[in-house]
């Protein structure tokens, strides 16, 4: 999933009739979970899926191997494959060490982003933004998704890029898992904007602090009692006739 989910269209669907692969099955799983519709704990029975998306079970099990690398689901040996559920001690630690990563990746960044990322991560921004006033919380989630991967991209140290790549994912299904039913959207109205124009004007302390209000902002919002429910993968992945 990592580095692909950008170049998939928002809102793509399979058309019926057509192969389905295992990377659409992931892409699949991975918005069903970060809209929660699919919630903490839910089991992903191999027959189940296959039938859903009208595949074999070697390509449910290809998806789910890539589902489990990227820390959406969870499978231990000779169980069923599961919806990463967190507890309240990882999820803590999660963004503790994005706090961290990505601090130190916008104070390296600050004042060195040529005009053309500049350009970009304004464009994600105001992307953002007009999805939110649409009520598009599934595009608003990606946006402000491909806003970060921005940042982690251009890091000047590779390394800290690719764990923030990592830690990008992992933050957005625990929010997905644990935003409250009733709130609408995580939507900081500002901060994206209020982050790029401390970047530009070359205030790492600044950018740094903005990232990590931002993420301990994101983090006070959840709610870590996970809904208990049956998900019926058949009605949900379900392509039809």
């Amino acid at each position: 999933m990592s580095g692909s989910w950008q170049h998939e269209q928002h809102g793509s669907s399979t058309p019926t009739g057509s192969r389905v692969s295992d990377e659409q099955i992931v892409e699949q799983v991975r918005r069903a979970v970060l809209m929660q519709r699919l919630p903490p704990g839910t089991r992903l029975p191999e027959v189940a899926l296959g039938e859903a998306f009208g595949v074999s079970r070697s390509v449910v099990r290809k998806a789910l191997t890539r589902l489990v690398a990227n820390h959406v689901a969870v499978q231990r040996p000779n169980q069923v494959a599961r919806v990463a559920s967190p507890d309240v001690d990882e999820t803590r630690e999660i963004f503790a060490a994005r706090r961290l990563v990505e601090g130190e990746v916008v104070a390296l960044l600050t004042g060195s982003l040529s005009p053309t990322v500049q350009k970009r991560l304004s464009a994600l921004a105001k992307a953002e933004k007009a999805a939110f006033s649409l009520g598009d919380e599934e595009r608003r989630i990606e946006e402000s998704l491909a806003f970060h991967h921005c940042l982690a991209e251009h890091s000047p140290n590779r390394i800290l890029g690719t764990m923030l790549g990592d830690l990008i994912l992992r933050t957005s299904i625990v929010i997905a898992l644990y935003k409250p039913v009733a709130l609408e959207s995580c939507y900081l109205a500002g901060d994206h904007d209020d982050l790029l124009a401390q970047l530009v004007a070359g205030q790492p302390d600044a950018a740094r602090a903005r990232i990590q209000t931002h993420l301990s902002s994101l983090e006070a919002l959840l709610d870590l009692n996970a809904p208990a429910s049956a998900i019926d993968l058949g009605a949900l992945f379900g392509r039809g006739d």
